[in-house]
């Protein structure tokens, strides 16, 4: 099967299951697991951050994150699509007692203006902000990216404020693999930011949320209350190191697997897609037909050894990742025109 449901659809790699195999480890809640230590310093590195905290999943990432810079009853700004909004079961509203207070804004950016109108006045009726949340890449826009520049100046705003900043930054490498750009760039304006390991790069499973060391201190106090302490983490660890050693160099591969999807699809009768949202490994486009759903789509590639997820009865999410050839996307290239054209 070719799987375009999510890169967290990705086996690990042979390169992983071996250093997992052979990891040395020892107990993480009492800081003695050396292998959980050196991808916690190295992933700090790579984000230019003091201190990273490992963590079982990007949920609980920014859960702890999010817990560890506010106080409940303050408000959150975000989004009006992003991810904690939208798909994490709303521990930032059940757990950490935040008002959410969503942003439109195009390909997943809200402007520095709408920002700086959300952030209150203080007042005795009304909530304080407590956090502003940005997303890197955005998947609900379609995998686009915040540039430098944009995260800067959205920073910047909360900063003189005094409103700590948030990145979600699961897919942050594609982001910088995309713009060109070193991801601590990216992260630098930032007090928090998180990313997954099992998505673009593809290991197994884990996340990681980088900060200042007494920001870390605290998320680290939040993971054990939420249950996430681990012992012996290291075994799923070791396979994070090899994801930063390996992986990071072959995002631009599933770049480019993207668009040449992409651009089959747009080509193709009833299919609305804005090549412009197709910056990294997604794509997202709408089913506009009389004689076919989103989900009828799906079944239809499913039929030729395809998975695809249908979101809603018009729109589809496909991922590209390191498990897919490029033979094997030429393969749903044909697919697709087979289906929707009738080649």
């Amino acid at each position: 099967m070719i799987d375009l449901r999510s890169d967290v659809k990705t086996k690990p790699t042979d390169l992983m299951r071996q250093a997992m195999a052979t990891a040395e480890v020892g107990d993480d809640i009492a800081g003695e697991d050396p292998t959980v230590n050196e991808l916690e310093r190295r992933s700090a590195e790579l984000l230019g951050k003091p201190a990273g905290l490992f963590v079982p999943s990007g949920t609980m990432g920014n859960l702890v994150g999010l817990l560890a810079l506010t106080w409940p009853g303050q408000k959150m700004i975000l989004h009006q699509e992003a991810h904690v909004f939208r798909w994490e079961r709303a521990g930032l509203t059940r757990i950490a007692g935040l008002m959410t207070h969503p942003l439109p804004g195009a390909y997943g950016a809200f402007s520095p203006e709408d920002l700086e109108g959300a952030i209150w006045e203080p007042d005795l009726h009304s909530p304080t902000t407590g956090v502003v949340a940005l997303e890197n890449t955005h998947n609900r826009a379609g995998g686009t990216c915040l540039s430098v520049a944009q995260t800067r100046e959205l920073c910047e705003v909360a900063h003189r404020r005094g409103v700590p900043v948030h990145v979600d930054g699961a897919r942050i490498f594609n982001a910088a693999v995309a713009l060109g750009v070193e991801a601590r760039e990216l992260a630098a304006p930032a007090d928090s930011v998180t990313f997954c390991f099992s998505k673009g790069l593809g290991a197994p499973v884990g996340s990681m949320v980088c900060g200042e060391t007494d920001f870390i201190d605290r998320a680290r106090e939040y993971r054990k209350l939420l249950g996430g302490a681990m012992r012996q983490a290291g075994v799923v660890a070791a396979a994070g190191l090899v994801a930063l050693e390996h992986e990071l160099p072959r995002l631009g591969e599933d770049h480019e697997k993207a668009r040449r999807l992409a651009e089959t699809l747009s080509g193709l009768p009833g299919i609305v897609l804005d090549l412009r949202t197709v910056q990294t490994n997604l794509v997202r486009f709408e089913v506009r037909r009389e004689d076919l759903t989103a989900p009828e789509l799906c079944r239809r590639l499913g039929e030729q050894g395809i998975k695809a997820g249908a979101q809603s009865d018009t729109e589809i999410r496909f991922v590209t990742h390191r498990d897919q050839s490029f033979a094997d996307l030429k393969v749903v290239c044909g697919a697709l025109r087979e289906i929707l054209k009738g080649e």
